[in-house]
């Protein structure tokens, strides 16, 4: 009888690997370049970030005089009361940005899916907030939402609605559904264009026969259609979310998260910490933080993703 130490057990496990290694390295050396530029371009920037977490940079000194703090960093920020601010702003931004433009986004799939005159040319007009420059698009807006110029302003006076144009981006209790309106405006027309692809795939022999069984038009649609969009709704709604919390463009450039925090968020708050403020150590333990929220919901969509190719197989 052989007994097997763990260290001669893992040399056994280790050699197989080794040689097939070696025996592809022809292969492996097509696809160092690639490692390269990821190890230089993903994994420094983030090792680094994580680094300097743990040190103190204050904006008069230089990064290569950084003075270890530990996690004092952390600590600062989950008693901050700003943290909480700023991350309440968050939650309902990405939850509202998401619901919201999911659910708009269906209904115009759901509606251009049925064939009637011009079909084709509602579909481009819905495109355009998704294709046009979010830069572009967030100017337009600060003009339209402008107190003394604005457009909605002027027809809501001048219908006799409002006294004097309303404050929707200058006052703390409309900055951010202001906001809200704007990117759900931007990004439903992505969730409609994910469904309309859906749509696609659900078969018209079920509806059909669904029909002639009497199922009226809300049973065919929760009971034949929905089902078969589940997949694809789940994707959508993790793409949106995944993009609605590391979105910046909009809250940025509309009011640079003001007024009085009223429109942060975490990638805004962290723009301004690190690039405004210089304070790189508490914006890198922001970053840390925001990295493990998106990696988890990049593995819910992994794994949403991982699902769908394995019912394929099956099917």
């Amino acid at each position: 009888m052989t007994i097997v130490t763990g260290k001669s057990g893992a040399r056994g496990r280790l050699r197989p690997l080794l040689r097939k290694i070696w025996e592809h390295r022809a292969d492996y050396a097509y696809v160092l370049p690639a490692i390269a530029v990821m190890l230089i371009v993903i994994a420094y920037p983030i090792y680094y970030t994580i680094e300097l977490s743990f040190f103190n940079t204050p904006p008069g000194l230089q990064l290569r005089d950084k003075i270890f703090i530990g996690v004092d960093n952390y600590t600062a920020i989950l008693t901050s009361p700003v943290f909480w601010k700023v991350t309440s702003n968050t939650l309902i931004w990405t939850l509202a940005s998401t619901f919201l433009s999911f659910v708009l986004g269906f209904g115009c799939a759901l509606a251009l899916h049925r064939d009637f005159i011009g079909r084709g040319v509602l579909r481009a007009i819905l495109i355009i907030p998704w294709v046009i420059s979010a830069v572009a698009a967030s100017y337009i807006w600060k003009w339209i939402y402008h107190s003394d110029f604005g457009i909605i302003g002027a027809v809501l006076v001048g219908l006799g609605w409002a006294d004097r144009p309303p404050n929707f981006i200058d006052s703390v209790s409309t900055v951010l559904p202001s906001l809200i309106v704007v990117n759900i405006w931007r990004e439903f027309p992505f969730a409609m264009i994910m469904m309309m692809a859906g749509l696609q795939t659900v078969p018209d022999q079920l509806l059909r026969a669904a029909k002639v069984d009497g199922a009226s038009a809300w049973q065919r649609f929760w009971h034949v259609t929905f089902p078969h969009l589940r997949n694809v709704s789940t994707v959508t709604i993790l793409l949106l979310a995944v993009a609605n919390f590391n979105s910046f463009i909009i809250p940025w450039i509309m009011t640079g998260g003001g007024p009085s925090n009223a429109s942060h968020i975490w990638i805004t708050h962290i723009y301004e910490l690190a690039f405004g403020r210089q304070r790189w150590g508490v914006a890198s333990a922001y970053s840390v933080l925001l990295f493990f929220i998106l990696m988890t919901l990049g593995y819910f969509y992994v794994r949403a993703l991982s699902g769908n190719d394995r019912k394929d197989e099956s099917a």
